[in-house]
Order: C-alpha cells, then structure tokens, then sequence
C-alpha cells in the first residue's frame, strides 16, 4: 500500500455518506442534546446487549481467523473491551428492573439480526481483514462519537446519558480503538491487494448503513413506547 493515510481514514473517506448517517444520525443528536427519550434508550440497550454477544463471538472468529500469534493477542485485547462493555449495559438496565437474564431472553430484532450476521458471514466467508472490516464501524464509530458528545456531558453534570457517554469516551475506550485501528492498519499493509479495496469499501460501507439502521431501530421501537 503506497498510502501511507492511516487504513481506516481511507475508508471511511470513500464512504463518507454511509459512516456520517451513522455517526451523526438522529439517535446521536438527540442523545447529545439530551432530550431523547428514555423508552427509546432502552429499547436500543437492549438490543445492543445482544448484538454485543454477536459482536463478541465475531471477535472469536477473528482470532481463530489469525494468521499470526500477534493478531490473536491484539484481538483479545478487544474482545475484552466487548465483554467490559457488556457490564455497562447490564448496570443501566437494572435500574428499570431488568436482570441479565432479562436482556439474554429478549427476542432479537430483524436490524440486530442483519447486523450480526452480516459481520458474521464476512468472517466466514473472507479473511481477517474481511472481517476486521466489518466489525471497525463499531468499536471505532462509538469511540468518535463518545468523543463527540463528551463536551455536552462536561457541559451538564445532570445529563441523562452522562454514564453511556463517559463509558465511550474513556481512556480505556479510546485506547481500544486506537489499537484496533491501527492493527487494522498494519494487516492491510501486510494483506491488502489493490484489487480488493472496492470490496474492502463495500464491506465497510455496509457496515455503516447497518449501524444507522441500528440507531433507527432504536427509535422505531421506543417511540411505541414512549
């Protein structure tokens, strides 16, 4: 790779319309001025728990799809981010009275179901990059956007969402994407063919537009109950 622009930046420079109606949608600015709804927040926490089971086992998949020890060790870096992470959502959900149970028991939705296993089958179906590329939009998409909305949550020490915001703002949580990123990175200098990138920005792309329908599916929901 002659580009010496850092991997992900590329891509998510050829699908700018994608990543932005993902990491500025609706559900984040409404987050961000605090004024989204709490059935709404719920109803994608939920779900998010159970993407983030997927999310883990795709994460196991890259491991077992490491061609070098080195990959291995860096990806259980942030397969334990995923399952930390889980813990968040479990805390918050209690305070409406839902257990772990509760939320493993929980019916999938057809938008975390796409999702999923759309990740899934490009681990399967592809290489380590494949799949890394998949799964970047999340861990790196929620770290841009914790960044994004820290200020309001400095801004407003009652802020709704201040525990969720904080979590993807941390140091930890940014660390871990920077890893993650440039990991990325290096594989593609190591793997990365010119004639894979219109794959490899369709992959990505992909991912992108299913992360807005995330959002969305959010809003779909809790809006019914609202």
């Amino acid at each position: 790779m002659a580009d010496t622009t850092p991997f992900f930046d590329r891509l998510k420079a050829a699908a700018q319309t994608e990543w932005q109606s993902y990491v500025d949608h609706d559900f984040i600015r409404q987050m961000e001025a605090g004024t989204l709804p709490q059935a709404v927040f719920r109803q994608y926490l939920e779900q998010d728990y159970l993407f983030l089971i997927q999310y883990a086992r795709a994460y196991a998949l890259a491991i077992y799809k490491s061609p070098q020890l080195s990959d291995m060790h860096t990806i259980q870096a942030g397969l334990n981010t995923i399952l930390g992470e889980m813990h968040l959502h479990v805390r918050l959900c209690q305070r409406w009275g839902l257990s772990q149970a509760d939320l493993e028991a929980a019916p999938e939705h057809s938008a975390t179901i796409a999702y999923t296993r759309y990740v899934l089958d490009c681990g399967q179906r592809g290489d380590l990059l494949d799949l890394l590329i998949a799964l970047s939009p999340c861990l790196m998409g929620y770290a841009e956007i914790g960044l994004r909305l820290a200020p309001a949550v400095a801004a407003n020490p009652d802020h709704p969402y201040r525990e969720w915001i904080s979590e993807y703002a941390s140091a930890g949580f940014q660390e871990a994407a920077r890893h993650a990123a440039l990991h990325l990175h290096q594989l593609a200098e190591r793997v990365m063919a010119p004639a894979r990138w219109a794959d490899a920005v369709a992959i990505f792309a992909k991912a992108s537009r299913l992360e807005a329908d995330f959002w969305q599916m959010g809003l779909d929901l809790g809006q019914t109950r609202v």
